[in-house]
Parts: structure tokens; C-alpha cells; sequence
């Protein structure tokens, strides 16, 4: 019914830069929110950015603020999370909840994806 899935992940440098993105599709209505969350093994989840579509208002973790960027398209129903000036601390699965309603379920409601691996590393 919906699909969320991230892409962008990957192997960086310190100090490097990855752009992640990801796309929500399938029976959308119409899309609230999307919010970053990243995780590594042995540590609770952490949320990154979020951002509310309509007015692109964003959060961000204290960890993350002045590095990373959090946009979306409204359109193409997909957000963006711009991680510049990486340090190793920033490994971790991140994964993207799409906070929507789609044309049979009107309550807002949120999807995950799968996750994909950021390794900030020499």
C-alpha cells in the first residue's frame, strides 16, 4: 500500500559529505511529516531531523545542527537529509518514518523503511 525507501547510504570520509533520500509512494493522500532516525547496535534510537511538509519547519538532534539539512520535495513526496562535516560518530543505520495519510486511511500514520548504513571512516 506504501513504500518507504531510503537510498544514499554508504562508506565517507571524515569531514565528507553524504545526501540521503528518501521516497515515499504507493495510495498517498497527503504527507505530514518525514523525520531521520539513526541507530547503532547497543544504542537506543536517535532521532536526527524532522521536517513538517507544508511548512518545512525543521528539527534537529543538538548532535547534528550546523551539519545536517533536512528538506523535502512536496510534490514527489520525498525528504533529503544533507549530512556535511561527517565524523565517525555519525556511523549508524539511518532510516526514514514517513508520517502520512493515505486514500483509505485518513488518520496520520507512520511508515519506515528499511534503513541504510552511513560508516564515516578512514
Amino acid at each position: 500500500q506504501v513504500q518507504v525507501v531510503e537510498s544514499g547510504g554508504g562508506l565517507v570520509q571524515p569531514g565528507g559529505s553524504l545526501r540521503l533520500s528518501c521516497k515515499a509512494s504507493g495510495s498517498i493522500f497527503s504527507m505530514d511529516a518525514m523525520t531521520w532516525y539513526r541507530q547503532t547496535p547497543g544504542s537506543e534510537r536517535e532521532l536526527v531531523a524532522s521536517i513538517l511538509q507544508t511548512t518545512s519547519s525543521a528539527t534537529y538532534a543538538k548532535s547534528v545542527k550546523g551539519r545536517f539539512s533536512i528538506s523535502r520535495d512536496y510534490a514527489e513526496n520525498t525528504g533529503y537529509l544533507q549530512m556535511n562535516s561527517l565524523k565517525s560518530e555519525d556511523t549508524a543505520v539511518y532510516t526514514c518514518v514517513a508520517r502520512l495519510r493515505t486514500v483509505f486511511v485518513q488518520t496520520p500514520t507512520n511508515y519506515w523503511g528499511q534503513g541504510t548504513q552511513v560508516t564515516v571512516s578512514s
